[in-house]
């Protein structure tokens, strides 16, 4: 798979979880902000939290869980993305960092995509 195709499939991974994050009641703020210092796949508003979300997506988990993909030095990256969002947009939410994992078989062909949320990932 070329590095266009792979943007691709990471970019609709993203959309499914916008999606399905939009019908459970949240905005959606930004999807792929970027600054100097990374990017955000996704940031969230719901009733209390300012999510930061970080996508991932998979075939299966046969090399290992797709949040496990998220290392601390990709982490700590999200940290300082989201503090200079935050430094932008004021907010009176409370941010947390979350991960989702897309499971799509067949990529885009995949009929029903398995999306597991991980809360509070990391710090």
């Amino acid at each position: 798979m070329s590095g266009g195709e792979r943007k691709l499939l990471g970019r609709w991974g993203e959309g499914l979880v916008a999606e399905d994050l939009r019908k459970k009641g949240c905005r959606i703020l930004a999807a792929n902000w970027q600054c100097r210092m990374g990017e955000i796949d996704l940031i969230i508003a719901d009733k209390r939290y300012l999510r930061f979300i970080e996508v991932k997506l998979r075939k299966d988990d046969r090399f290992g869980k797709a949040r496990e993909f998220v290392d601390q030095r990709k982490q700590e990256r999200i940290r300082v993305t989201a503090q200079l969002y935050l430094a932008g947009h004021p907010t009176t939410l409370q941010p947390r960092f979350d991960v989702a994992e897309v499971y799509a078989p067949e990529g885009v062909k995949t009929r029903a995509p398995q999306i597991n949320y991980i809360e509070n990932a990391f710090f």
